[in-house]
C-alpha cells in the first residue's frame, strides 16, 4: 500500500508504468500461476499419484514460443490494457464482449478456489470457522489490490515468490533429513518407484487418461496457450514490462523454470509418501472429518477400521525396514517388496473404506483428504519456526494468484465492458474509482463462491478443470482473429457459442459416466470446434451478409 500511494491514473492502477524487467516478468507470471493450491495439492498429488502430473506441464515451452512469436507483437503494437481489445479491432464488439465474459465467468470461480485453499489451512491450525478464514484472506487480498492495482500486484509477487522458493527449499532439506538414516535418498527414490510413484512418463495414447505424454504435450499446449495469451490474469502481468523484449524474456524464463518447479513440489509429496511409509500415518488426514465421526454412530466401525489400519501398517513398516537393509541382488529381496505391495494395497482399501464413512456421514463432508497430506507433514514433524515459514509460503502463494485474478477481472469489466457500454466518456478519476470499485465487486464474489465451495477430488485439478471448460474455446476465437485472415466476425461469434455448448456438454456426459475424456482435451477440441464450425458457418453465409 506504501509503495503505490503514488497510482494517481487508472492506466497506472490497470497497466502500471512500463517499468517492470524481465525477470520481474517472469517472477510475476509464475507467482500469479502458483496459488496456494500449488503448496497444498500438488504434494497431495505426488502422494497419492506419483510423478505423472509433471507431464501436465510438458507443453508450457513450446507454447511460450508460439506466444512471443505471434502474440506478444500484436498486443504491444495496438497499446492494449486488454487481450479482448484486439478483437474488437480484427472482428466486432459482440466477438469481444463474448470472449470478456467466458474469461470473466471462469478466472471469477477460480479466484473463488485460490481464496478457499488457504482457509483450509488455517481452519484446521486455528480451529476457525472456514467462513472466518475466507473473510480474512479475502478482505486483505481486496485492501492492498485495491490500493495499487497492477503495481501493488508485482510489488508484492518478487517478495512472495522469494518466501516460496525459500520455504519449499527447507522443507525438502528436513523431510530427506528425518528419513530414516539407513535409508539414503537414492534408495528412497528406489521405494517410490517399487511401488509406483515415480511414473513420470506414460507413452499410452489414452483419451480417459488425465495425464499422459499425448494429453501434457497436445492438450497441456493448448492450454497454456490460451491461458498465458488470453487469459487477463497473465496477460496483464506482461504488458506492464519495460519492452517488448523484456516481455519474451519474461514468458521464456516462465516457461524453462516452470517444469523444474512442479517437479520439485511434486517430488516433495513423493518424500512425503515415503517418509510416511515409516512414520506414524493417520487413516484420514483430515481431523475435522475424524472428529465428527468419531462423535457419530458410526465411530465404532471408524474405529475397527483405525485399528486394522495400524496393524497393516506395523507390518509394512518392519518389512520396509529389512528392504532397506537387504541388497537388491537378494532373492527375499523381490519376495519382501511383493509382500509390501499387497499391503499398501490393503492400506488403500481402508482408507477408502474411510472416505465411505466420511461420505455417508453428511453431504457437508469433504471426503477426499489429499490436500490435507502435506499439512500434516509440515504440522506433525517439522520444526515450528519452519512450520511458520511454511504457513508463510502457502499465505504468499494464496495473496499472489488471487491478487493478479481480481485485479485482471476488474481490468476486463472496467475496459471491456463499462467503458464500452455504459460510460463512453468520463475523466480518469471516475474510471480509477470504477475499476477499484470493480475490483471490490469481483473479490466480494471470489469470496462468495469460496464460502460455497467444497474440495473436488484434488483443488489443483478443480482449478485446471474450471479452467479447461471455457479456455478452449477462448483460445480457438484468438486462433481464428490471428491466423484465419478471411474469417469474419459473425461465423467466430456463432462457432464460439456452439463450440462452449459442446465442450459443456462432453464435461456434462464424462460427469455422468456417458462419455470419458480427460478434461486436458477440452482445450484442444474447443479450440479446434472453434476454427472448425467458422469455417463452415463462413462458406454458409452468403458475401454481401459477411
Amino acid at each position: 500500500i506504501w509503495k503505490t500511494r503514488s497510482v494517481k491514473t487508472s492506466s497506472s492502477f490497470l497497466r502500471g508504468d512500463y517499468d517492470m524487467p524481465w525477470w520481474l516478468i517472469g517472477l510475476s507470471v509464475m507467482a500469479t500461476q502458483a496459488s496456494a493450491i500449488t503448496f497444498l495439492s500438488t504434494p497431495g498429488q505426488g502422494y497419492a499419484d506419483g510423478m505423472r502430473f509433471v507431464q501436465f506441464y510438458f507443453g508450457m515451452p513450446l507454447a511460450m514460443v508460439l506466444l512471443c512469436m505471434f502474440a506478444l507483437p500484436v498486443y504491444y503494437k495496438l497499446k492494449v490494457y486488454t487481450a479482448y481489445e484486439f478483437l474488437e479491432s480484427r472482428f466486432d464488439s459482440k466477438t469481444r464482449t463474448l470472449t470478456a465474459v467466458l474469461f470473466l465467468i471462469q478466472r471469477g470461480l477460480a479466484a473463488g478456489i485460490t481464496i478457499y485453499a488457504p482457509s483450509i489451512i488455517l481452519s484446521a491450525i486455528l480451529g476457525w470457522p472456514l467462513e472466518v478464514t475466507n473473510l480474512l484472506i479475502g478482505m486483505l487480498v481486496i485492501l492492498y489490490t485495491m490500493s495499487g492495482g497492477t503495481k501493488a500486484v508485482s510489488q508484492t509477487h518478487k517478495q512472495q515468490m522469494i518466501v516460496i522458493f525459500v520455504g519449499m527449499f527447507l522443507a525438502f532439506t528436513f523431510l530427506i533429513y528425518q528419513l530414516p538414516e539407513s535409508l539414503t535418498f537414492g534408495e528412497a527414490l528406489g521405494v517410490a518407484g517399487k511401488m509406483g510413484k515415480m511414473n513420470i512418463l506414460d507413452f499410452e495414447f489414452d483419451l480417459s487418461n488425465r495425464y499422459n505424454l499425448w494429453s501434457g504435450f497436445l492438450g497441456g499446449t493448448f492450454l497454456f496457450l490460451s491461458y498465458f495469451g488470453t487469459d487477463q490474469s497473465q496477460v496483464q502481468r506482461y504488458l506492464s514490462g519495460r519492452s517488448l523484449r523484456d516481455s519474451r524474456l519474461g514468458l521464456i524464463f516462465n516457461g524453462l523454470v516452470k517444469i523444474p518447479m512442479q517437479f520439485f513440489i511434486l517430488l516433495t509429496g513423493v518424500m512425503v509418501f515415503v517418509f510416511f511409509q515409516f512414520n506414524p500415518t493417520p487413516l484420514h488426514f483430515n481431523k475435522s472429518n475424524v472428529e465428527i465421526i468419531q462423535q457419530s454412530d458410526q465411530s465404532g466401525e471408524y474405529e475397527r477400521l483405525d485399528q486394522q489400519f495400524q496393524q497393516v501398517f506395523e507390518t509394512k513398516q518392519q518389512l520396509l525396514l529389512e528392504l532397506s537393509e537387504t541388497e537388491a541382488s537378494d532373492r527375499l529381496y523381490e519376495t519382501k517388496m511383493d509382500a509390501v505391495l499387497k499391503l499398501s494395497e490393503t492400506e488403500f482399501e481402508l482408507r477408502s473404506a474411510a472416505r465411505d464413512l466420511v461420505a455417508q456421514n453428511g453431504a457437508k463432508l469433504d471426503s477426499e483428504d489429499t490436500d490435507y497430506v502435506f499439512i500434516t507433514f509440515v504440522l506433525n514433524y517439522l520444526p515450528i519456526g519452519l512450520v511458520g515459514l511454511l504457513l508463510a509460503v502457502i499465505f504468499s502463494a494464496a495473496m499472489s494468484s488471487t491478487a493478479s485474478e481480481l485485479n485482471a477481472l476488474a481490468t476486463t469489466t472496467s475496459v471491456d465492458i463499462y467503458r464500452r457500454f455504459f460510460k463512453k466518456e468520463a475523466e480518469d478519476r471516475h474510471y480509477l474509482l470504477a475499476a477499484k470499485g470493480f475490483t471490490l465487486m469481483w473479490g466480494l464474489i471470489a469470496l462468495a463462491f469460496a464460502m460455497m465451495a467444497s474440495l473436488f477430488d484434488n483443488l489443483i485439478e478443480a482449478v485446471n478443470i474450471i479452467g479447461s471448460l471455457f479456455y478452449g474455446t477462448i483460445l480457438g476465437i484468438f486462433v481464428a482473429a490471428i491466423f484465419f485472415r478471411k474469417l469474419k466476425a459473425s461465423a467466430v461469434f456463432i462457432a464460439a457459442l456452439i463450440a462452449e455448448m459442446a465442450v459443456l456438454l462432453m464435461f456434462y456426459l464424462d460427469q455422468i459416466g456417458r462419455f470419458e475424456i480427460a478434461y486436458l482435451w477440452l482445450n484442444l477440441i474447443g479450440c479446434l470446434l472453434v476454427l472448425a464450425f467458422a469455417t463452415i458457418i463462413h462458406s454458409i453465409i452468403p458475401k454481401n451478409t459477411r
